[in-house]
């Protein structure tokens, strides 16, 4: 018998509409009720981006309204929607060529060109662009974070039952950084995409699967990690041996084959159009890349001196978060790897692009892409004690973050 004796469908709609209500209330009522002490520590180059006059001159930040959900990267796909990769309100950065590139440039376009057609028929509500165009970030986020919800039941239902594949689902929602699924983040959007690839992959439906990759890479760069169960997949269940024989198996392989290049198709016509600056923007401003060992071992000298030093708890606690949350979701990856396989493949895939792509940092943010990750604490779940304890630990940490972001502190 589900909870609450209700459809689990309709459980997993009422458990996102009350997170959603909850996660921006609270952003409010934290605001309202107190202030931190500025600023904020947690990196070495944060006090200077965090004071009470850092947002100056930023205007995509400034609008008042939803005004809580919108920080950091936001800024970059706000303009984006509103304006395009080259907005001169967008600060730049010089190449090694001569060029000049805002850093609209390290961000990928599909969603804030959903955030521009949403804000179409939101026009009616007569708000200005910027308001308009972040509430249109926000629905668009929190759609996708229940299309992640529905997927990831339908990915543990069989072997949790629905009571398991309801709670797997809770974790996600109260995990310590899931607030970022309601804020103009791409997170929202891109689990709901990769997430939903999985379940159809699952259901052997490759095809759309494909389709759904395909939208998934040009959301966030790993979604290029989904090739990988998508090939598999399609190698393990394709009939080799009655391909010419028969006309149904060879439309099948011929199916799960275009599945396969479409994620491969879309990365390669977005490095045609955006690659080279991106990876300009990214390795000069942001200091990311692919294989960055160099970024890494800044990270990790930033870290030693944190815990070294121990005159900065600041910064002690966030990367303590951030390495427990890589740890966490290694080890999901492992544990779920013999009856998921092809989640744990994304899972690995993605969290080796994420840990080897620059300095450690909002790692606890991108592992939110790892489905592994919740499966393998939705299994833990079925200890009472367990179960209690995470709901309190993630809970409170994730009060602490959301509030932390609301006053646009570094959380991730």
């Amino acid at each position: 018998m589900t909870i609450f004796n209700q459809h689990p469908l309709r459980v997993i709609v009422g458990m996102w509409l009350v997170w959603s209500v909850v996660i921006i209330g609270y952003q409010a009522v934290v605001d309202w009720r107190y202030q931190p002490n500025r600023p904020d520590r947690a990196t070495a180059w944060t006090p200077n981006e965090t004071a009470r006059t850092s947002q100056r001159g930023k205007i995509y930040l400034l609008e008042p309204f939803m005004n809580r959900q919108v920080s950091w990267d936001s800024e970059y796909y706000l303009s984006i929607a509103i304006v395009g990769y080259d907005d001169p309100e967008i600060q730049t950065v010089d190449t090694d060529d001569g060029r000049t590139l805002a850093k609209n440039y390290a961000f990928f376009p599909l969603y804030p060109y959903f955030m521009r057609a949403l804000a179409v028929p939101l026009n009616i509500l007569g708000m200005n662009s910027i308001a308009t165009t972040a509430l249109a970030g926000v629905l668009i986020s929190l759609v996708g974070t229940l299309a992640a919800l529905f997927a990831l039941y339908d990915l543990t239902r069989e072997e949790l039952g629905e009571d398991g594949a309801l709670r797997t689902v809770f974790y996600l929602l109260i995990f310590p950084s899931a607030f970022f699924l309601a804020q103009v983040y791409t997170e929202g959007l891109f689990i709901g995409l990769a997430f939903g690839c999985l379940a159809l992959i699952n259901r052997r439906q490759l095809l759309w699967a494909g389709v759904l990759a395909a939208l998934a890479v040009w959301t966030r760069s790993v979604g290029l990690a989904l090739a990988v169960p998508l090939l598999i997949v399609w190698l393990r269940n394709t009939d080799w041996k009655g391909l010419q024989s028969d006309r149904t198996a060879l439309l099948r392989a011929g199916s799960g084959l275009l599945a396969v290049t479409l994620p491969i198709a879309a990365y390669l016509i977005w490095r045609a159009a955006l690659g080279e600056p991106f990876d300009q923007v990214q390795t000069i401003w942001f200091g990311r890349g692919i294989l960055n060992w160099g970024g890494l071992e800044y990270g990790f000298n930033e870290i030693n001196n944190a815990f070294t030093n121990r005159d900065n708890t600041q910064m002690m606690t966030y990367y303590v978060l951030e390495g427990l949350s890589v740890l966490l979701a290694l080890v999901g990856c492992i544990a779920v790897a013999r009856r998921y396989p092809f989640v744990a493949l994304f899972s690995l895939a993605a969290l080796f692009i994420i840990v080897t792509s620059g300095a450690p940092q909002s790692l606890i943010r991108y592992v939110l892409t790892l489905p592994a990750l919740f499966i393998f604490l939705g299994r833990l779940g079925r200890n009472a004690v367990f179960d209690r304890g995470w709901v309190l630990v993630s809970v409170l940490l994730l009060a602490m973050q959301t509030a932390l972001f609301s006053w646009d502190m570094w959380v991730a």
